[in-house]
């Protein structure tokens, strides 16, 4: 061979060496670019999932705020149905007044809220609040003998205490 035709083939070769190691250091970048896009991506339904799980907790509170404003209305139509004469209660006008309350009970119990039993428990600080101690024979102390107002859960989870008086 001749020492010009070895010089170009010499020269050929660091050239494609250059060129393997280009290209090396090319697929190098571009897999560490591809993996930094994978790790972005991943991130961002990683923050997507974690802005719908925060907008559904929201949700939820305004949910129960809501609901918490419509048990006045309730509270009220059971003192009128407690108050009123049975005579009156039996009248038509009054049986359809009373299936108000009726609707709005099956309207909150859709909504997971749920009525807390408290006449004759005992005294739960986590779900009752005392308005009153009384003093009575025959009862143990600490004993629920008058609900002044109803509580309520929604979901397992208080959303008003019951008002309540109790035996010291």
């Amino acid at each position: 061979m001749e020492p010009e035709q070895k010089k170009e083939d010499d020269k050929k070769g660091e050239e494609i060496k250059s060129c393997d190691v280009r290209l090396e250091e090319c697929q190098k970048l571009c897999e560490e670019y591809l993996n930094g896009w994978k790790r972005a991506k991943a991130d961002f339904i990683n923050h997507k999932k974690q802005e719908f799980e925060r907008a559904q907790e929201l949700v939820g509170y305004a949910r129960e705020d809501f609901l918490e404003s419509v048990l006045p209305m309730l509270d009220n139509l059971l003192i009128v149905e407690k108050e009123m004469p049975k005579e009156l209660l039996e009248s038509a006008h009054v049986q359809g007044f009373m299936l108000v309350k009726t609707q709005l009970e099956d309207f909150l119990k859709a909504h997971n809220v749920e009525a807390i039993d408290s006449l004759g428990k005992k005294f739960d600080p986590a779900i009752h609040e005392v308005i009153q101690e009384v003093e009575m024979e025959g009862k143990e102390s600490g004993e629920i003998v008058v609900e002044i107002k109803k509580g309520y859960t929604i979901n397992g989870r208080l959303l008003r205490p019951a008002k309540v008086k109790v035996v010291k």
